[in-house]
């Protein structure tokens, strides 16, 4: 009985599901493939509040915070450091004391062998979206592609088809670095056949001295939504 009873059931259900109209009929979705919404990053301005002409580079929050009221949220996520030229805190290798969101960032001159001097660093914190207001908030980092073709084609159209809702109708800036050490394309000395936030990024081989561009990601601005 239990066996014919199972039978039945079964059979309804095989009967149901082909009585289905079409465009009705729902396909498991496998969890690999459920696209959540990014929520966008919300960055600071820059700030450089000293310089490593004494003892080193302190750009700690606490000075920070008293310098510049209401510019920097309570509870920062995250802490971008980079020199005045753009280069990375491991681009630029030199021993680093702090570098975090609870104390900022310091870098001593007696730490660095060889008594070499700090360079001079800037800052910026990374904050919930509602904090930025009307501001430019941030894309999380894409690298699609890599420069062992023909180059590194960081497209927007290509973008969007691989990580689809994540980045807005209308970027208002884009942001591109080096995969190895967050060096700005900018200071990385190649030449670029397209760097803008409408179309993206992309670096051709055949443009470069060495005949290979360097391994970028990109990110975009778009506007913040409170």
């Amino acid at each position: 009985m239990i066996k014919l009873l199972c039978v039945a059931i079964v059979a309804g259900l095989f009967w149901e599901s082909h009585q289905q109209k079409p465009g009705k009929v729902f396909l498991p979705v496998k969890p690999d493939k459920v696209f959540l919404p990014v929520m966008p990053e919300c960055w600071t301005d820059w700030f450089d509040r000293d310089n490593p002409s004494g003892s080193g580079d302190w750009e700690i929050l606490s000075h920070l915070y008293k310098e510049n009221p209401g510019k920097i949220c309570s509870k920062p996520q995250d802490i971008e450091t980079t020199t005045l030229s753009g280069l990375s805190v491991a681009a630029a290798g030199e021993v680093i004391f702090k570098n975090d969101v609870t104390s900022g960032f310091i870098c001593r001159n007696n730490d660095q062998p060889n008594k070499k001097m700090c360079s001079d660093y800037r800052v910026r914190f990374s904050c919930h979206p509602p904090f930025c207001g009307g501001g430019v908030c941030w894309t999380k980092w894409y690298d699609r592609d890599n420069p062992s073709g023909t180059g590194d084609w960081e497209l927007l159209y290509n973008l969007r088809i691989a990580y689809p809702g994540q980045i807005c109708d209308y970027p208002l800036s884009i942001e591109v670095v080096t995969t190895d050490t967050m060096t700005p394309a900018i200071s990385a000395g190649q030449n670029f056949h397209i760097f803008n936030p409408t179309h993206g990024f992309v670096c051709r081989n055949q443009d470069q001295k060495s005949g290979m561009c360097r391994d970028y990601k990109v990110r975009f601005g778009c506007p913040c939504k409170n």
